[in-house]
């Protein structure tokens, strides 16, 4: 059956004040019924538990310091969720609440976990509304708005739409609020393409995300083959004129004529990468730093090989076998992969071949990283 993943902003479902805007959100959650009821599952990721906390809080801005931010979602988290349960109750939908951290979506056993328990959730025909696990995480407060969350999510249930719900109508040329000339792009084919606009790293007064956040995360589904829309999310039926014209001819879905105009579209890309390796390039976080001759470089970009001992010349941080680590030549990123080596063996065989590497290290593998575990920059 299909899937749409719909993330809701801050600035949508939250005043500056942190107080919850009831009609919005009971609108967007009409609108999830209504596709529920047309056959299309649902998963809802929504941010504002930080905010609904500081509300709740009596807090007169957005926190900085990491057990403040921590504390405040621990009160906003369940008022935010039984919010969208109720509102989604009545309309006669079931509902799970689901919290993530980002070791969820690095550790690749949980990651694989977290796709099934969602994968049941959606045969159950119940929707999920998701969250990060705010108040135990010890990386980074969130994914960036929870945009790099919805995109891992849209990849983990292999959705046929994301659509991420924000306070303007979708992807200006530039800063609309700065620049009076800035107008909608109504299309972005090719990623390519963004280089182009001014795209702001800007927040609201209660977001930790802004335009770029949301764009990166459009840009992490089409690489999956998961076309992407950015939208208003205060726009009355979007999420329906979404889905029907947001797909185009992609995402296992019945879109039929020419797609309506809706917010921002992002093309899926043609070529798509296994989730294996999205997984990698976007959620495992690198450990250390392998820097290689332009040799290897250009065997690795051009030749699709694995990464050989002979090819290092030196190696940064400190990790383990089994760690994902950045391949750079000199100052150009190369790609990411699983090192077969900690960082202690691959300083003492860097630069030697392979017979050479056996007598130091007579167990070791012949790739300091496989291909089948690199993905390029």
């Amino acid at each position: 059956m299909p899937v749409a993943v719909v993330k809701l902003g801050s600035s949508v479902v939250a005043e500056d004040s942190g107080a919850l805007r009831l009609a919005v959100v009971a609108r967007v959650c009409e609108e999830v019924a209504l596709l529920h009821e047309a056959g299309v599952d649902v998963v809802v990721v929504p941010s504002g538990a930080i905010a609904r906390g500081m509300h709740v809080l009596g807090l007169p801005v957005r926190p900085r310091a990491i057990e403040e931010l921590q504390a405040a979602s621990a009160v906003g988290q369940g008022r935010l969720y039984r919010t969208y349960d109720e509102y989604l109750r009545e309309r006669g939908v079931q509902s799970a609440q689901v919290l993530l951290t980002f070791f969820d979506m690095s550790a690749r056993t949980h990651y694989l976990n977290a796709r099934r328990t969602l994968r049941k959730l959606l045969d159950w025909r119940i929707v999920p509304v998701i969250n990060e696990n705010d108040t135990t995480t010890t990386d980074e407060i969130s994914f960036g708005d929870n945009d790099f969350l919805a995109a891992q999510v849209a990849i983990l249930v292999d959705a046929s739409l994301l659509l991420l719900l924000t306070s303007t109508a979708g992807l200006y040329t530039a800063d609309p609020r700065s620049d009076p000339s800035a107008r909608l792009v109504e299309t972005v084919e090719d990623p390519a393409e963004l280089a182009r606009f001014a795209i702001s790293a800007a927040t609201s007064a209660l977001g930790a995300g802004g335009m770029r956040s949301k764009v990166v995360a459009a840009e992490m589904a089409t690489a999956a083959g998961i076309p992407a829309v950015i939208g208003s999310g205060f726009e009355p039926g979007l999420l329906g004129r979404a889905w029907h014209g947001g797909r185009g001819a992609a995402g296992g879905g019945a879109a039929t004529g020419r797609p309506e105009a809706v917010g921002t579209r992002f093309a899926p890309q043609p070529t798509r990468q296994p989730s294996f390796k999205l997984w990698l390039k976007y959620a495992k976080p690198s450990q250390g730093t392998v820097v290689v001759d332009d040799g290897a470089a250009h065997a690795l970009r051009d030749g699709g090989t694995s990464l050989l001992p002979v090819g290092i010349v030196s190696v940064e941080g400190a990790f383990e076998a089994g760690d994902a680590v950045e391949v750079r030549a000199r100052a150009d990123a190369v790609g990411k992969g699983i090192s077969n080596y900690s960082a202690a063996e691959l300083r003492r065989v860097m630069g030697l071949k392979s017979a050479e590497v056996r007598e130091v290290l007579p167990r070791a593998t012949d790739e300091a990283v496989h291909r089948d575990y690199f993905v390029l920059a």
